[in-house]
């Protein structure tokens, strides 16, 4: 049956009609294809095993480490890739063993002396170090899209919490490199459990339902896919786990309505972004903490447990950010833009406020209301941590105020 292709810079990611749970459901197949498989895949060039054919060197793993033909007495490598003229080679007769105890690989399969036919798959992919400098030249991918598009998918990705901290740069390239999936009908499956996985999926709209096998992939059958376990819809996402941690797809995915409209990351660009961005917001946070002069004695792994808590907030110019008179429940950074600090009585802002400069810090001591309220002069971008968070984290404050002479650093201008 011919298949339907999605339009994509993917040409292997496809709808198909073939299912491991019943011929009702399709799938998507959206990993590459040609690349090499694992030698114990039938598709997986084998060795040249004809008598008078093979030398050292022959054969793909280089070294003769192949019979020409099945003898009464084998002869074994210790080491699957050693020379078959040195020591590492001994004459052994396994034809009397019973066949489970011989030795994995098989002469006449096509496999390494010794190869481990029943090993685990492996999941491996490209390791990023967000310092080296290699990541300089990495260019995000780029596809065009409509104004209608583009403001389509600002909704649907808004209120997802992996953007939540990117800055708008982030957010754009983000924008840039999604690119756009119809699924044209129900039961079709986006990503099956067990499998290796390309691509991170924001629902714009449509209903997706999950479901996991406790055996941690597919299987045969009409119950193939396990028990469902839940419901993705509108603005929600799947597929990060896989493209976070290098592991196997851990549900199904498959949808439910007639049309459904998927946006999709691919995994570079969703680890160089997210990960990367992760991984320099700690940066900032931790240089912050520093200048806290509550914080500021605090080791180096503290002060990393409280910017892996910090909350990024957006407000917009001209928004109260803290009331005056409120009860204090946390403190902020401020990430980008410009506030001024007002209080009652006084004429214009007593205080203001640009990046990487912080208030409301007294909320962690006690419980005094807010001594003055904070206002965003432009749109802004703060990190807010709340008092709970902080006890959670480091236990009470009044530990560490043993450490350091706090009262001679406090400021009056704190909020």
């Amino acid at each position: 049956m011919a298949e339907s292709s999605f339009s994509s810079s993917n040409q292997h990611l496809r709808i198909g009609t073939k299912d491991d749970r019943s011929s009702s459901f399709q799938k998507i197949s959206e990993e590459d294809e040609y690349e090499v498989t694992s030698p114990t895949d039938r598709t997986f060039q084998t060795a040249n095993t004809t008598a008078g054919t093979s030398s050292a060197g022959d054969n793909l793993f280089g070294g003769n480490a192949f019979s020409e033909g099945r003898s009464e007495a084998i002869r074994f490598n210790r080491s699957p890739f050693g020379d078959p003229s040195g020591d590492g080679y001994e004459d052994q007769d396994y034809t009397d063993l019973p066949e489970g105890d011989r030795p994995t690989g098989g002469l006449d399969q096509g496999f390494p002396n010794n190869y481990a036919l029943g090993r685990r798959t492996s999941v491996s992919a490209e390791s990023l170090n967000p310092t080296s400098a290699g990541a300089d030249s990495w260019v995000p991918p780029y596809h065009p899209k409509s104004d209608e598009q583009i403001s389509r998918l600002k909704v649907a990705v808004s209120n997802n919490f992996l953007f939540s901290h990117l800055d708008d740069d982030q957010f754009k390239t983000v924008l840039d490199a999604l690119v756009e999936k119809p699924i044209p009908a129900k039961d079709i499956k986006v990503i099956s459990q067990g499998d290796a996985g390309d691509y991170f999926y924001i629902v714009e709209n449509g209903h997706f339902d999950v479901y996991i096998h406790p055996s941690g992939s597919v299987q045969p059958g009409a119950d193939g896919m396990g028990s469902k376990v839940g419901s993705i819809g509108p603005g929600g996402s799947f597929g990060e786990l896989a493209l976070m941690y290098n592991a196997p797809r851990a549900a199904t995915i498959v949808s439910v309505d007639p049309k459904s409209t998927l946006w999709a990351l691919d995994r570079i660009t969703f680890r160089r972004i997210l990960m990367d961005s992760a991984f320099q917001r700690r940066r900032m946070y931790e240089a912050f903490l520093e200048e806290v002069p509550l914080l500021s004695s605090l080791k180096p792994y503290e002060r990393a447990k409280i910017a892996d808590a910090l909350d990024a907030i957006k407000y917009p110019s001209g928004s109260t950010i803290i009331e005056e008179g409120d009860p204090g429940d946390a403190f902020y950074l401020l990430e980008s833009g410009e506030a001024d600090a007002f209080k009652s009585g006084v004429e214009g802002p007593v205080k203001s406020y640009r990046r990487g400069d912080f208030f409301g810090e007294l909320a962690l001591l006690d419980d005094k209301p807010r001594a003055a309220s904070i206002v965003s002069k432009t749109d802004v971008k703060v990190a807010r941590l709340g008092r709970d968070g902080f006890k959670r984290l480091l236990g009470p404050v009044e530990e560490i105020m043993r450490r350091t002479d706090y009262e001679s650093n406090l400021t009056p201008s704190a909020a």
